[in-house]
């Protein structure tokens, strides 16, 4: 690993001051990504700042119903909260179902806006990665891609998102605000990350300097009937294949609210606007929901490693939609 120096700021805005002033500085919460990528080679900063100690731990009230989160809160704090569990269940059992019991008690929600590919070729320096090394070609395209993207891939990257979090949160129209010297901004989630394109290199629009402090939850009274589907290949500690967060509301027989977003899919959680569109002012059952996932699902890009994806991805849906319809499963 690369000797790195060691700054423990007392407030935000020296937090923000350290990055900063030192252009190879990178924030650490939790670690429980960064470390592992320190330990690879893939992530080399010359400064490691722990904002650890910032009072952003806590998660407050907004007006209407809504939560502010801070970047620091643990997922198990996050998930156990009787406020997220009742309003927000999609966001608990997304993160319930990400990694183990261990690392959900050291991850933080700030860390996990921001965690990386698993892409095993951007951790293998011997592989070809325009993520790791931008120009240097992309191996997964013609190599072992089984778990990557269908959807927004590029010639650059066909790198999928690991995060089961950030898929509850773009479902949920969550805001993430960000610090830096030169003040606040706030981004909304569904604009936080981005596609590859040319760049995958540039995985957010959050400057390097900048902190990410909170999220915001706004109000969404519908969603307090929500559920979260992964599909995996072991029943924990694994990243998803495919994954659903919604939220759906049925009225006389006819879809009056929906929330989609689709994770393992794409490099960013892919809000699901197209399915949503079919899906509002239409009747609840199993052809709509079908005709709304092949709808969302008719750009994918596939590979013979990845094109089972859309036929789990449709079914995930379709199930998931189910579910919230007839109640099954649910309390």
């Amino acid at each position: 690993m690369k000797p790195f120096a060691y700054v423990k700021p007392a407030d935000v805005a020296g937090a923000v001051r350290a990055v900063s002033d030192e252009p190879g500085a990178k924030f650490i919460g939790g670690g429980t990504n960064l470390v592992d990528l320190m330990r690879e080679g893939v992530e080399r900063p010359d400064t490691v700042v722990d904002v650890t100690g910032l009072p952003l731990d806590t998660v407050d009230e907004l007006p209407g119903g809504g939560l502010r989160i801070g970047a620091l809160v643990r997922n198990s704090t996050l998930a156990a909260d009787e406020r997220v569990r009742a309003r927000f269940p999609v966001l608990s059992q997304a993160l319930l179902a990400g990694a183990s019991a261990q690392l959900r008690n050291m991850a933080t929600v700030g860390g996990n806006l921001l965690q990386r590919t698993r892409c095993p070729y951007f951790y293998d320096h011997a592989a070809a990665c325009n993520k790791r090394e931008p120009g240097g070609g992309c191996d997964a395209l013609g190599g072992f891609n089984r778990s990557h993207a269908v959807l927004g891939v590029s010639g650059s990257c066909i790198a999928s998102h690991p995060s089961d979090m950030c898929v509850a949160l773009a479902a949920l129209d969550a805001v993430v605000e960000v610090e830096s010297v030169r003040g606040t901004r706030r981004i909304p989630m569904t604009g936080f990350h981005r596609l590859p394109g040319d760049t995958p290199e540039i995985e957010t629009e959050l400057a390097p300097d900048e902190l990410v402090t909170a999220v915001e939850l706004p109000p969404v009274p519908f969603a307090a009937r929500s559920r979260y589907r992964k599909v995996r290949d072991r029943a924990s500690y694994a990243f998803a294949l495919v994954s659903v967060a919604a939220a759906l509301e049925v009225r006389d027989g006819a879809v009056t609210a929906a929330r989609l977003a689709l994770g393992g899919l794409a490099a960013k959680p892919w809000r699901a606007r197209e399915a949503e569109r079919i899906l509002l002012g239409g009747p609840a059952g199993e052809e709509p929901f079908t005709r709304a996932a092949e709808a969302e699902l008719a750009g994918a890009d596939v590979r013979p490693g990845n094109a089972f994806k859309v036929h789990l991805a449709r079914a995930t849906i379709v199930a998931t939609l189910r579910e919230l319809n007839t109640g099954e499963g649910t309390a």
